[in-house]
């Protein structure tokens, strides 16, 4: 079972829309007239509607008069339609801004042609073509900037409404809904008992929001319900590219791939498969504890766990054609997310996390996947201080958001950026721990022996001099000076 549109569905979707009695904000039918420019106007314009109207997706109809909505066919291939050497649909969609997700159909009604443009509706931003915003006024494309109202309109439902309530499928029947989600699981996940009738089930995945219920008596399915939950994420066309994707690579470049595998499951169906995935990928190390030698990963399974849950519920699902990633290196482990951060990437372990999905972040502290705010990254970084790791870093690379992880390394490899980074944060999690940065914190912190605490008073001193700490007691004797983080 898929969300691919078959024909029968979309024979019985076109006869829906021809019942309309006229054309409405978010359907427009057109013969033949298919100049580029124009589609694309009414590629932001319908989409714009659509959010307007409250509906997940717009319609163009190609093969249906316009007054009457007598199905008479059309000439229109997109397939066929080039501007210059460049196919449709890539013409249209360099030129749109957000992107949003569309699709063309061709097939037969009634032995006639038919051409239909599924059109996915407005999110966070009014689409614009070629920077220009479209809308419907009746069943006329207009500037969007000439009508104030719809305009101030459409930026409240984008404040108000969250990705998670999106619809991912719309209009499946109750039977096809199971099909689609691992329903068993969430009950599994919530420890409560399966309900032994299917409107029970039903019942339980709508209480969450996880599917709602349509005007025709199907179901729609939303983006919380589908990224949580299925089957298959492939069978989400808005949301196969949210699956996770692992990579490991030889040495210590991007040159020469090993292994590379995309997640197909719901982050909350697949999560425990996804880490154990991981961690039966990541190098190990022997270590000898009481004379007895014993295997362990190279990164603390903690740590592993903490960065990738966060990759999945911090990241920007509006930012369509990439999804989280995890890249294992033969010196590190980088894990990233599309989008910006809502918080500065140097105050993560002090500042509870602002999250752009807080309700699919609360569904994943309910079934115990989440930690509770604010105390991921504090456990990453006191892994990697307890194992004796370099720090952790924390970047942002053009729109993505990026921890990586550090093989272990002899102290007297490690440059001097790399022991600032290390006292920062070890400073920030004695801070948070109501505690301060010391000498012999730091001593403790690189394994450094007693008699040498030159070198722990050297490194605290590079860190202050980079500005990341400074001294919480500036009267103190050098001896008992403590530091703390350059914010506190």
């Amino acid at each position: 079972m898929t969300t691919d549109r078959l024909p029968e569905y979309l024979i019985s979707l076109v006869n829906e829309l021809r019942k309309l009695p006229k054309e409405t904000e978010w359907v427009e039918f057109k013969l033949n007239d298919a100049e580029p420019e124009d589609i694309g106007e009414y590629l932001s314009a319908l989409a714009n509607s659509a959010a307007l109207c409250g509906k997940a997706f717009a319609y163009l109809v190609w093969g249906i008069e316009d007054s009457s909505h007598e199905i008479v066919g059309t000439k229109f291939s997109p397939n066929a339609a080039k501007i210059g050497n460049e196919e449709l649909e890539n013409w249209l969609l360099k030129l749109l801004s957000p992107k949003i997700h569309f699709r063309f159909f061709e097939f037969e009604l009634n032995g006639t042609s038919i051409v239909l443009l599924e059109i996915g509706r407005a999110f966070r931003h009014p689409v614009q073509f070629k920077g220009q915003e479209f809308v419907r006024v009746g069943s006329y494309k207009k500037r969007l900037k000439e009508f104030a109202e719809k305009e101030r309109t459409l930026w409240r439902i984008f404040d108000q409404t969250p990705f998670e309530k999106l619809v991912a499928a719309e209009e499946v029947a109750t039977e096809n809904v199971l099909k689609l989600l691992d329903y068993s699981v969430y009950f599994d996940l919530l420890k409560i008992p399966l309900p032994e009738a299917r409107g029970g089930i039903l019942q339980s995945l709508a209480a969450d929001e996880l599917i709602v219920r349509t005007d025709g008596g199907k179901w729609n399915i939303t983006n919380l319900g589908a990224i949580l939950l299925a089957k298959k994420l492939g069978d989400f066309h808005s949301l196969k590219r949210k699956a996770v994707r692992v990579i490991v690579y030889k040495g210590n470049s991007r040159v020469e791939t090993i292994r590379e595998q995309e997640g197909t499951k719901g982050y909350a169906t697949g999560f425990e498969g996804l880490i154990g995935f991981i961690n039966g990928l990541i190098p190990t190390n022997e270590v000898i504890e009481q004379a007895l030698r014993k295997t362990v990963p190279m990164y603390p399974e903690l740590a592993v766990r903490e960065l990738v849950v966060n990759s999945l519920i911090h990241q920007d699902f509006f930012i369509t054609g990439s999804g989280p990633m995890v890249e294992i290196f033969g010196d590190r482990m980088e894990i990233s997310n599309p989008g910006k951060p809502l918080v500065k990437t140097e105050r993560f372990l002090d500042t509870p996390p602002r999250s752009r999905n807080e309700v699919l972040a609360s569904f994943m502290r309910r079934i115990g996947v989440c930690e509770e705010r604010g105390s991921g990254v504090d456990k990453v970084v006191f892994q990697t201080e307890y194992y004796q790791l370099p720090a952790p870093a924390f970047e942002v690379v053009d729109d993505n958001t990026k921890a990586v992880l550090f093989a272990h390394r002899p102290l007297a490899k490690m440059d001097k950026v790399e022991r600032v980074r290390a006292c920062y944060l070890h400073a920030c999690l004695r801070y948070v721990n109501r505690d301060y940065m010391t000498n012999t914190s730091v001593r403790a912190r690189f394994g450094i022996e007693t008699s040498n605490k030159a070198m722990a008073s050297r490194y605290i001193r590079e860190a202050v001099e980079a500005m990341a700490i400074r001294p919480y007691d500036e009267d103190a004797a050098p001896k008992l000076r403590k530091y703390v983080p350059y914010w506190a």
